[in-house]
């Protein structure tokens, strides 16, 4: 999701070689990991660094600039945020490395690969382009990852759409959230907003298909956040355009009602696949909880960015917005929700991973995934 409005331009370039042999990895201590790999899928709030090129996202600073990724890492690490994401802790959570981008992996995918790419679209490119939205709009969506995905199982040696991966026994499958992009292309077009959620449900169900028809076990998928709480989208509304909370009401009705379409699919896939764990990460009720209590999670800026223009009352402008000449960071970026705008702060990303893997925030718990990985060896 690197911009919700915002025309994002990204030729990414992924010129496949040889890979390394999946390796079975423990701890240092001797004992097994929970999952011995992860595959990571989604858009700029899961990327970590498959948008690593010479044009980043148009409306910020490339994100191979400072202060991107500088809180946690000390240099940017061609995240979306001052640190880690969500995925980033998760890896932590299951003893592992943090995962590699496929495009510019270094030759070392043993715990994993992500295909995440910022930008990305639930539905396939060639709508935008029927529909005449292609402008500086990423060609990469959900299929483009699926079918990266494809080609590194080739080069191990699972081919086929009915072939059955022992080595999916012990992978999670981490499907970020996806389709933001979607419904911020079409802004302002003539196509509506229940075609976009229609469409959208359509693609990611058949990515989902298909990694299940592949093997896939374990698999965890985040629904959208409250977009209406994001800066950009509070910048833009009108002023009587709010929620209870204070978020863009619009936007957040999008945001809420893809999910309830997205959940209703995942039950759908429960029943067909019973033998797969498949669990809901609750991205909007996750972020509206720390919203309606921000204190409580250390945060004292709910809407206004860290990173940004100095421009009351977000300290957010389209004109100077994060990684730009006229954007400055801020010295207490734990204290904010918000990076810059679009994206979040390694804190908030934390909070939020630590509400998935160890809070109510998922359906059914993360721990349920994990008891059953145990049980069935």
């Amino acid at each position: 999701m690197a911009s919700i409005t915002f025309k994002i331009t990204l030729i990414t370039i992924c010129i496949f070689s040889s890979v390394l042999s999946i390796t079975y990895a423990a701890t240092e201590e001797g004992q097994t990991r929970p999952f011995k790999r992860v595959y990571a899928f989604g858009d700029s709030f899961t990327d970590t660094g498959n948008t690593k090129n010479a044009n980043g996202p148009s409306g910020f600073g490339h994100v191979s600039n400072s202060p991107y990724g500088t809180t946690f890492f000390n240099h940017s690490t061609n995240r979306y945020s001052d640190g880690r994401l969500v995925i980033d802790f998760v890896a932590e959570a299951l003893s592992l490395p943090y995962l590699p981008p496929y495009c510019h992996k270094k030759g070392n995918d043993t715990f994993g690969l992500n295909f995440a790419v910022a930008g990305s679209t639930a539905i396939n490119h060639l709508f935008f382009v029927r529909n005449n939205l292609t402008l500086d709009i990423t060609p990469q969506s959900i299929q483009t990852q699926l079918l990266w995905f494809n080609r590194y199982l080739e080069s191990q040696g699972c081919q086929g759409v009915e072939s059955k991966c022992k080595d999916f026994n012990e992978t999670l499958f981490w499907f970020g959230e996806i389709g933001v992009n979607d419904y911020a292309y079409t802004l302002g077009s003539s196509v509506s907003e229940d075609t976009i959620r229609k469409l959208a449900i359509s693609s990611i169900s058949g990515a989902l298909q298909a990694l299940l028809q592949k093997g896939a076990k374990y698999l965890v998928v985040q629904g959208l956040p409250p977009t209406g709480c994001l800066t950009l989208a509070m910048y833009l509304a009108p002023q009587d355009d709010r929620d209870d909370i204070g978020c863009v009401k619009s936007a957040n009705n999008q945001s809420y009602n893809h999910n309830l379409a997205l959940q209703a699919k995942l039950q759908e896939f429960r029943k067909q696949y019973p033998h797969a764990v498949i669990v809901y990460a609750d991205y909007f009720n996750a972020y509206h909880t720390v919203i309606k209590n921000p204190s409580k999670y250390g945060f004292t800026e709910v809407f206004k960015v860290c990173c940004g223009s100095g421009e009351p009352p977000y300290n957010f402008s389209v004109f100077a917005t994060c990684g730009t000449p006229n954007a400055t960071a801020c010295t207490t970026p734990s204290q904010y929700i918000n990076w810059d705008g679009v994206h979040l702060t390694e804190t908030m990303y934390k909070v939020v991973s630590k509400m998935f893997l160890q809070g109510n925030f998922s359906q059914p718990p993360f721990n349920f995934l994990l008891e059953k990985k145990e049980k069935q060896g």
